[in-house]
């Protein structure tokens, strides 16, 4: 559900909504989802002083109901 949320709020921000691409993983911890998005779109998600990606974490934050859960925004030719 998690993924789902985040992929359509991303997709309603980026130019080109077809390269998003959300993947999910387990840790320990909790749970890392990773957001890959056209690196035209990088910085329309990340935002100004990175106040969208904040935004984006603090609402998928919300949506997890207490769960650990982490965001990482990539371009879709970085790796991590």
């Amino acid at each position: 559900m998690l993924e789902e949320a985040l992929e359509h709020l991303v997709k309603g921000i980026v130019a080109n909504p077809d390269d998003v691409q959300v993947h999910a993983r387990r840790l320990r911890k909790g749970k890392v989802l990773e957001v890959r998005v056209h690196p035209d779109d990088l910085g329309k998600v990340i935002g100004r002083n990175g106040r969208i990606a904040g935004a984006l974490r603090t609402v998928i934050g919300a949506l997890a109901g207490g769960r650990h859960v982490r965001v990482h925004l990539l371009g879709l030719n970085e790796t991590r």
